[in-house]
């Protein structure tokens, strides 16, 4: 099996553009894919959401919708980028993640899938722990939603580990922005060509194969 290891974060709306292009790899012979949180919008990269910064998504957010088919409803316009004084944050829902990676990593793409439509579609504020437990809950993960509510310190340093591990893959090969992909395990691991995910899905696999 070759390993597609996937750099992303979940407050990221081109990351949330990828999901169809990340679902059809998924499903491709020969390969797994693996998730890599990079921390994007947590810890000193989180911030306020404000008029100024909800305008510039909104902006990006229409042309990732134009180019993936990705849908951001009015209800996330309106209560997670109207929600001005709330905090842009991704840590929760990175934190949601780890606890399924912990307790059914099959499951962890399913799991980020039905964070992001929570986000995007639903118009929720995943920054809410109580709203990840929820959503966590409402696809059966509910070994990982009792975690999220009560989050120990084995929780968390795992956490931090995959966050530091991913940000280190990242430095080693110049990327510095997600969604991104590596393909291969250490120490064949390679970067694939930025903007891959937009693109022809058909096209990317064949040159995956052919890698």
């Amino acid at each position: 099996m070759t390993t597609l290891l996937y750099l992303f974060d979940p407050l990221c709306g081109w990351c949330y553009g990828a999901t169809a292009a990340l679902q059809r790899l998924a499903e491709q012979p020969g390969f797994t894919v693996e998730l890599a949180p990079s921390g994007l919008f947590s810890g000193s990269g989180a911030r306020p959401m404000d008029e100024n910064f909800a305008a510039f998504a909104w902006g990006h957010d229409q042309r990732i919708s134009q180019m993936t088919g990705q849908p951001f409803s009015e209800a996330y316009r309106q209560n997670v980028l109207g929600g001005h004084g709330r905090r842009l944050d991704s840590g929760p829902a990175t934190l949601a993640l780890t606890a399924v990676h912990q307790t059914d990593p099959a499951q962890e793409r399913a799991a980020l899938k039905a964070i992001q439509a929570a986000r995007y579609v639903e118009g929720r504020d995943i920054t809410d722990p109580a709203v990840l437990a929820e959503v966590l809950e409402s696809i059966g993960l509910g070994a990982a939603a009792d975690v999220i509510r009560l989050p120990d310190e084995t929780l968390k340093a795992a956490n931090r580990q995959r966050v530091e591990t991913t940000r280190a893959a990242m430095q080693r090969f110049g990327i510095n922005g997600v969604p991104a992909l590596l393909i291969g395990d250490d120490p064949r691991r390679r970067p694939v060509q930025a903007g891959a995910l937009f693109g022809d899905v058909d096209t990317l696999v064949s040159a995956l194969k052919a890698a």
